[in-house]
């Protein structure tokens, strides 16, 4: 097997991936890029509505710092590190205008700053915003000013597998070269996980092919800890029946949801922030009117703008009327657009505190949603996500950037624990017959959507666990009817059917565990929050088929939990 070394080796090409390989490649050290797509087809790219700032000068005159990061905390119920918090507010501003610098063309008001829009949980509108194609526009931009240094080697369609370590560090990445299946491994002083979601778990998600958990999973073969895995966020607006984002943009600029009935039901939900509650509040709204049979046929809601008016709806929100028309065969600008609750975001995740460092293992960094600082605890505010990448992924460079100032190098060799890694992925090509990843995966999306959902109860996750744990042993059977070599998709698609199948049984245990309802785990058996046993992280090890769990405490600066009223 081939190997290569970097001083730095960075698993995603989103906008956290490339935010901590700028940092850590500006100050002289070797990174490489590891990407499953070419970069600027991360995931960062579908992220649409805006990004969340508060900028001194331009921003409301009633809002602040404090106010942001006390509506992130109160949004993610309470169990979000309020120093995470206060730090992702305080750099907020700096990091946009470090943004406008580098050439992101944010929309503007009359009088030329930067524009801003509400969203949901917000008290003051704070969403600077690229029409409704944010993340596309700040990729773009990053990964230009990230690929013209020098010492970033970029390697896209590769599929990174397994972290490799030794009794206590990171040692390095096996991964391979999706054109062909060659392997190789990219020893390292340090790897910065930023390998985006997992929405493929579920039935219904607004995530792309590409979000198969592959971070997570890496990080729990290597023994490493997830963060709060039971919180899966569901976004109240997907086109029906293609799951496709609407942005939450689209409400920000004053869309209303309605049941068949013509009626704006969320002011029985939400009577202050209607259509703007926070996701977790909306979506739980959307099912409710549905089962409770004030939905469409079909088993949606309408999201009207048609009062916005043409010329401003294709202004300010042209990729929703395009998906619109395209995917529903829908005028957005004349009729309602069909839309339920999908999979949307992950708020769970790999274990590592307000500089993007893990605890577990000596070197290892994430960045990111595969990663938890905790920034959005229990629920995560729509346009929150697109600044963490910018924000922690700088903290993270930052922190890799002394981590390697100080870096002695072991004297252990390592190249068999690659090997072995590289043998256990091989494995799946050996069988001529079995079953195909297919059958297993369409069993779990379903499992995960019925059980491991919107709601919850008790029964549910026993039958989740219990059903998941039958998958993982199937999985043992599956083969790979291509035997060839060249762009072999079918040897990939169940290695992250593996990568899921782990993600999903840590993520269900998780969930069964916490007797309470908190943003967006939710229990019908235990529908209060419960902050006298449960104010507490779940931190969540794979021992084989089962999963260890243990807490962390919350970390309060100054807010304390309240009711969470909208």
């Amino acid at each position: 097997m081939d190997k290569v070394s970097y001083d730095a080796v960075v698993v995603g090409a989103g906008l956290a991936g490339l935010m901590a390989a700028h940092e850590i490649a500006s100050a002289g050290y070797r990174v490489a890029v590891l990407s499953k797509v070419f970069p600027t087809r991360s995931h960062s790219a579908a992220a649409e509505g805006g990004v969340a700032a508060y900028i001194p000068g331009n921003s409301d005159p009633n809002d602040s710092p404090e106010y942001m990061a006390y509506d992130t905390i109160k949004g993610g119920d309470f169990l979000v590190d309020q120093d995470a918090a206060e730090l992702f507010s305080y750099k907020s501003g700096e990091i946009i205008d470090l943004l406008e610098r580098w050439g992101v063309l944010f929309n503007r008001q009359p009088d030329g700053r930067i524009a801003i829009r509400y969203f949901g949980g917000q008290t003051y509108p704070r969403t600077r915003f690229v029409g409704d194609k944010t993340g596309m526009a700040m990729l773009h931009t990053v990964f230009e000013k990230t690929s013209g240094l020098g010492n970033v080697d970029f390697y896209f369609e590769w599929f990174a597998w397994e972290l490799v370590r030794d009794e206590s560090r990171v040692r390095g990445v096996v991964a391979f070269d999706m054109r062909n299946m060659t392997p190789v491994f990219f020893k390292a002083k340090a790897v910065v996980m930023a390998a985006g979601g997992m929405g493929m778990l579920y039935k219904h998600t607004t995530n792309s092919y590409i979000g198969t958990g592959d971070g997570y999973a890496m990080a729990l073969r290597a023994g490493v800890s997830l963060k709060d895995p039971e919180f899966v966020q569901f976004h109240p607006t997907a086109l029906y029946p293609s799951d496709n984002l609407i942005s939450e943009a689209v409400r920000g600029e004053g869309a209303v949801l309605r049941n068949a009935k013509g009626e704006r039901f969320m002011a029985r939900y939400a009577p202050k922030k209607l259509d703007l509650a926070p996701r977790d509040i909306v979506s739980r709204a959307i099912v409710t009117e549905i089962k409770e049979g004030r939905g469409f046929p079909g088993g949606y809601v309408g999201l009207d703008l048609t009062h916005l008016g043409e010329e401003y709806i294709k202004e300010r929100l042209p990729l929703a009327v395009e998906a619109a028309k395209n995917f529903a065969g829908v005028d957005a600008t004349k009729e309602m657009i069909p839309v339920r609750p999908a999979q949307h975001y992950y708020m769970g995740g790999i274990d590592v505190d307000i500089t993007g460092k893990n605890p577990d293992l000596i070197g290892l960094f994430a960045a990111g949603e595969v990663a938890c600082v905790s920034l959005h605890g229990a629920n995560r505010l729509g346009s929150n996500s697109l600044l963490e990448t910018v924000v922690f992924g700088r903290e993270t460079g930052k922190a890799v950037v002394e981590f390697l100032k100080g870096y002695t190098e072991p004297s252990s060799d390592i190249d068999k624990e690659a090997e072995k890694a590289v043998d256990s992925a091989y494995d799946v090509t050996k069988s001529e017959s079995g079953i195909h990843f297919g059958e297993i995966h369409e069993k779990l999306r379903d499992v995960m959507w019925d059980y491991v959902g919107i709601f919850r109860d008790e029964n549910g996750l026993k039958t989740a666990l219990s059903e998941v744990i039958k998958l993982r042993e199937e999985a043992k059977k599956v083969y790979v009817s291509d035997k060839s070599k060249v762009y072999n998709t079918e040897f990939y698609n169940v290695l992250e059917l593996k990568n899921m199948l782990d993600l999903a049984l840590v993520i269900a245990s998780a969930a069964l565990n916490r007797k309470e309802s908190r943003g967006a785990h939710y229990r019908l058996d235990y529908p209060e929050r419960d902050d006298q046993n449960w104010l507490k992280h779940t931190i969540a090890y794979l021992r084989g088929n089962s999963v260890e769990i243990t807490y962390k405490p919350v970390k309060i600066t100054k807010w304390k939990p309240e009711a969470r009223v909208y």
